[in-house]
């Protein structure tokens, strides 16, 4: 007689049971949160509501990753829940908060030694949706660990961390569990959304307790597959006019469509060529001025102020300029590591002590190769995707996004068309069968939300209202 796997409700109940037994009688505090009401840096109290704190993951608990979650400013009973990883890896949710789809960013100016200002952005997706920003993996932002091993990570074990840390939190919010739920990503994180949103569809499959509302996950300029990306790099770069033809030919023949890891002199040489005509270009947006890296981490940057010759002197030098675009991410080095702001966040002292924009402590590990094969069982299973590109983004060109897409064999419901903000066209767009939804935001950036918000925002209130872009 054939066994029944799915659990029983009563099973499940006492699943739930357990886990919340464990839960309290862990040596360490599992959860932790605290509501923000005032940051320094900003002239008032908060018009959103801000909580931050840390839930405890992996092996014993040790490791305990740090969260902002903004609720939403139109009906959070009610709006969808967004799960928001940044990409990296490494790189702490306060870049996605400030730079890309939060409610605030720093005042541009020529940084004077004083704390940063923040004002309210305009086009947050805070506006229709609550969203959770965690700090992961375990090391990134304010993320930390209690056990070593813990910054020894990689796909699996991270996606496994984020699936047990949003369980959790929605225990310890049990007013969000039937909200629509989705999850969320760019870059790096792009490869990494859709498989916690399998998990998560897993464990809707068993009736496991809580049982969420998933609905479909969201990803910007993902990274998918390390090899199909890249490949793409050489026909995004003739399509811009960045190769000449002749060359492109070339590469074309000799490399075979294959423009990673040469396995003939000429593919090489071609590739060599390719990579001296792209050299003064910024990979993540090409029209944009080529400037210092602003990624690195300071080397000591705790607790007060300090002049800004002596911060900058700490920071990696040389120095982006205040015209670069990035000059804006060294606003948030001073901000993050002022003992106010540490105050005010509510961040155990002693957890960790500078903290990094993009954390290089972490020793990652790529073990999934591709994430194609969860793109194809979740938009097969009926759950909602939006995949969009910057179409200014070198480093994972949408072409490639379009190439993989194809790939799935999903038949074309609404074909390539532009779609509009204001009366312009802001991008292009085609629907496929399986409700995934492609889009390119038009000049737009690796990360297309920090240098078009405002056609992000739109493009992602249409679709997460189910309306057609």
């Amino acid at each position: 007689m054939a066994t029944n796997l799915t659990p029983s409700k009563n099973m499940c109940s006492i699943y739930l049971f357990l886990l919340l037994i464990l839960l309290l009688s862990s040596p360490w505090p599992v959860i932790s949160r605290t509501r923000v009401q005032f940051l320094p840096g900003f002239d008032g109290p908060l018009p959103f509501q801000l909580e931050t704190g840390y839930i405890s993951v992996g092996d014993s608990d040790h490791g305990q990753l740090f969260y902002y979650f903004i609720e939403s400013e139109n009906n959070p009973k009610e709006d969808p829940l967004l799960l928001w990883l940044t990409g990296g890896q490494g790189c702490s949710a306060l870049t996605a908060v400030i730079y890309e789809i939060g409610p605030l960013y720093f005042k541009n100016v020529e940084y004077n030694g004083s704390l940063p200002t923040l004002i309210l952005k305009p086009h947050s997706w805070t506006k229709v949706v609550s969203i959770i920003f965690p700090d992961q993996p375990i090391g990134a932002g304010f993320s930390y660990s209690r056990g070593s091993n813990d910054y020894q990570t990689g796909d699996i074990r991270s996606s496994e961390e984020i699936h047990e840390f949003l369980l959790k939190w929605l225990l310890d919010h049990p007013q969000f569990i039937s909200n629509p739920l989705y999850i969320g990503g760019d870059s790096y994180a792009g490869k990494i959304a859709p498989i916690v949103a399998q998990q998560i569809s897993n464990d809707i499959e068993k009736r496991m307790d809580p049982l969420l509302n998933l609905k479909g996950y969201i990803v910007g300029n993902p990274r998918v597959d390390e090899k199909k990306d890249d490949s793409a790099v050489v026909p995004f770069a003739h399509g811009m006019g960045l190769i000449s033809d002749e060359l492109y030919e070339s590469a074309k023949r000799s490399c075979k469509g294959k423009y990673v890891d040469p396995t003939n002199p000429h593919c090489a040489k071609d590739l060599e060529t390719i990579n001296e005509c792209l050299a003064g270009i910024d990979e993540g947006y090409i029209v944009g001025r080529k400037c210092p890296d602003a990624t690195n981490r300071p080397n000591e940057m705790v607790g007060d102020r300090r002049s800004l010759e002596d911060r900058f002197n700490e920071l990696p030098q040389p120095l982006p300029d205040f015209g670069c675009r990035n000059y804006a991410y060294l606003f948030s080095y001073y901000w993050a590591n002022d003992s106010g702001v540490r105050k005010a966040l509510n961040i155990r002292k002693g957890s960790i002590g500078e903290w990094p924009r993009c954390s290089r402590k972490i020793l990652y590990t790529q073990d999934i190769a591709s994430s194609l094969e969860y793109h194809l069982n979740l938009t097969t299973k009926g759950y909602r995707a939006l995949v969009y590109s910057g179409d200014h983004d070198m480093m994972i060109p949408f072409v490639g996004t379009q190439e993989w897409i194809r790939s799935l064999n999903f038949s074309i419901v609404d074909d390539w068309r532009s779609w509009l903000v204001d009366g312009q066209v802001a991008g292009y767009t085609r629907t496929y069968a399986n409700s995934l939804t492609f889009a390119t935001v038009k000049g737009a950036a690796h990360v297309a939300s920090e240098t078009n918000p405002k056609e992000c925002f739109d493009m992602f209130q249409r679709w997460i209202s189910h309306s057609s872009l």
